[in-house]
């Protein structure tokens, strides 16, 4: 089976899953090597059942909301079915866009190793942290990743979010770690391969919007009676403190309009639903091409 890249998204991310779709093809030498998947959470009805419902994560109860912003985050474990479990994946936030070649990712040894992330010691307080948001995987020793039963026992209570999607529910010993420029936070740099907008806040493409993540003051006693997260707070996107990854964000989404792989349209229509900024056409207007954004990386 060939290699193939698996964007996972909801519709309120489609814009972003569009742009790493063509970022994938784009920077790469043999882009007919792989192909590219889009897979949209809003496909897989099974979530809808779960709505509402209360789901353990890091130890407490939570209530499922399919409107959150991160609630395509299971399907992540979705390539090795959609594989036949089969051949090679590698998977991939709808807020992760190429900068460098995958098929470096696809051809490397990958040791025995059933998949490989980026390790992420000490964040959200865990050693153990790895972060699944980019995995390299070897479908053919995940046939256990059958999502429905991974994600109705969260729910039974049988499996922790935070120990699924931090890779620390795997069999010891079938997780290998990918260096850093693989999956780099916020960081654009001569040497970034994948560069990952994870501050949702700073998203360049959210700027001045309405938060529409869970952000929020925890307060443990009432989270653990009610079984919420903290309070939510009324808060806005902020502009990302590295223009140059506004800048190779809308540059890309512009090479998408002029290619026809997106249209105004259907930008417009995002813009409406308050998941694409109320600027992004003024910004798109005066954006630089890919080219020059990737020279200034290199310069600087």
């Amino acid at each position: 089976m060939k290699n193939t890249v698996f964007i996972h998204t909801n519709e309120k991310q489609m814009v972003g899953a569009i742009v790493s779709e063509h970022s994938f093809k784009r920077n790469s030498k043999n882009p007919d090597a792989f192909d590219v998947k889009i897979i949209r959470r809003e496909d897989f009805k099974f979530f809808d059942d779960y709505e509402g419902k209360k789901f353990l994560r890091a130890g407490t109860w939570r209530v499922w909301k399919n409107s959150d912003l991160q609630s395509f985050t299971p399907t992540r474990f979705m390539p090795p079915e959609l594989m036949n479990y089969e051949g090679r994946a590698v998977v991939v936030d709808p807020d992760v866009f190429a900068v460098g070649d995958v098929n470096e990712l696809f051809e490397r040894d990958m040791k025995g190793y059933a998949v490989m992330a980026k390790p992420r010691p000490g964040h959200n307080g865990r050693a153990d942290y790895v972060a699944s948001s980019v995995m390299l995987l070897d479908c053919a020793k995940l046939k256990h990743w059958k999502v429905s039963k991974l994600f109705a026992d969260m729910f039974a209570g049988k499996l922790d979010y935070e120990d699924l999607s931090t890779l620390n529910a795997e069999p010891k010993g079938t997780v290998g770690y990918l260096e850093s420029y693989w999956n780099d936070f916020d960081r654009l740099e001569a040497d970034t391969k994948l560069i990952h907008n994870t501050k949702r806040r700073t998203q360049p493409w959210k700027t001045g919007l309405p938060i529409d993540f869970q952000n929020r003051i925890k307060i443990p006693f009432v989270d653990k009676l009610l079984g919420t997260n903290g309070i939510q707070l009324p808060l806005k996107y902020k502009k990302h403190p590295d223009p140059r990854q506004e800048a190779f964000f809308f540059s890309l989404l512009k090479e998408c309009l002029d290619q026809g792989k997106v249209s105004k349209a259907v930008v417009e229509e995002h813009m409406r639903k308050k998941h694409v900024r109320a600027d992004a056409l003024d910004v798109l207007a005066r954006v630089p091409t890919v080219s020059q954004v990737l020279e200034q990386r290199k310069a600087a």
